[in-house]
């Protein structure tokens, strides 16, 4: 697919799944992730088959999660965990602070150059951009000055005595 300039706008909390899984299968290298909250669709098998699958494709690939709202995630998203506890140094789960609050716009960027955004967290509506790096790299940005304003959320170990 590589040259091929696609946009496709979707409507509806189904199509956006469609979407997510569509962009987690294209990333290579690195992926992004900012919502308010992970939903339970990051606990599917098929889902945490895929991350599973990019990770084990390179040592050097990354997945960094940055979130207004961690609670939910021992709750609703137990494999996602689980695949960070197995891939400690290649998945990254933040939390937001204060200046980063105000955004409520989810999206997620494959690798630099494909993106998914959801206008605002409350809507299902939004768009999906495959091969246009110039429009993802404003999302690489954004994501980038969030993650600045976020801090480690969720150890992927227990440490003990």
């Amino acid at each position: 697919m590589s040259g091929q300039l696609l946009e496709r706008k979707w409507n509806g909390l189904a199509e956006y799944e469609k979407a997510m899984d569509e962009l987690l299968a294209r990333a290579q290298r690195t992926l992004r992730i900012f919502d308010r909250q992970l939903s339970r669709s990051f606990d599917a098998a098929t889902r945490c088959t895929l991350l599973r699958t990019f990770l084990l494709a390179d040592a050097r690939n990354r997945i960094r999660i940055v979130l207004h709202e961690t609670a939910n995630l021992p709750r609703d998203c137990t494999r996602l965990l689980a695949l960070q506890r197995q891939f400690a140094h290649a998945v990254l789960i933040h939390e937001t602070q204060a200046p980063a609050r105000t955004v409520h716009d989810p999206f997620a960027v494959a690798d630099e150059r494909d993106h998914l955004h959801r206008f605002h967290h409350d809507q299902a509506r939004g768009v999906l951009r495959l091969d246009q790096v110039s429009e993802t790299r404003v999302f690489v940005e954004r994501f980038e000055e969030i993650w600045s304003y976020s801090v480690p959320s969720l150890n992927a170990t227990t440490l003990g005595l």
